[in-house]
């Protein structure tokens, strides 16, 4: 099953389940190296419902949002990744720095996001609210970031040579 498709596409696929009476979730983020706290919080996202569809940051949007030298993989490897997960459906790209586009396209039953979160500080809450979703927050406690992760081994390397 080919798991990556246009945000287009996708809206026509995710109608079908959403008329079988299946619930869809969407993740969404950068995943730009993967680590343990990515892998908790799809997982949990998957068990809100019976389709997980993941929305990564396009290469633009994780230079917009992350800076200069990001995205460290680039989409087409980042999607391969999440695309090899069990529990991940349908992967999407969206180009802007917040998932608003996607949530209103899809009107996922739950928007789920990670523990770095709360649902009073999911940026996207009021989308959600408006077309009648639920957000939930999953994968557990933060572990740490891929920007803190990128530290320690800058600062590893550093104190090797």
């Amino acid at each position: 099953m080919k798991k990556l498709h246009s945000l287009e596409q996708l809206a026509s696929i995710i109608q079908e389940h959403k008329h079988k009476g299946e619930k869809v979730v969407l993740a969404n983020g950068c995943f730009d190296l993967i680590h343990v706290g990515h892998i908790r919080y799809l997982r949990e996202s998957k068990e809100k419902g019976n389709i997980l569809v993941v929305a990564l940051n396009s290469d633009s949007s994780v230079r917009k949002l992350k800076g200069k030298g990001r995205p460290i993989l680039q989409e087409q490897e980042r999607v391969e990744i999440i695309s090899s997960f069990e529990f991940v459906d349908y992967v999407t790209f969206f180009d802007e720095l917040n998932v608003e586009k996607v949530l209103l396209t899809l009107k996922p039953d739950t928007h789920a996001k990670g523990s770095d979160y709360t649902k009073d500080t999911v940026p996207e809450r009021e989308t959600v609210k408006e077309y009648g979703g639920a957000i939930a927050i999953t994968g557990g406690p933060k572990v740490k970031s891929t920007s803190q992760l990128i530290k320690e081994i800058a600062s590893k390397i550093k104190e090797a040579e």
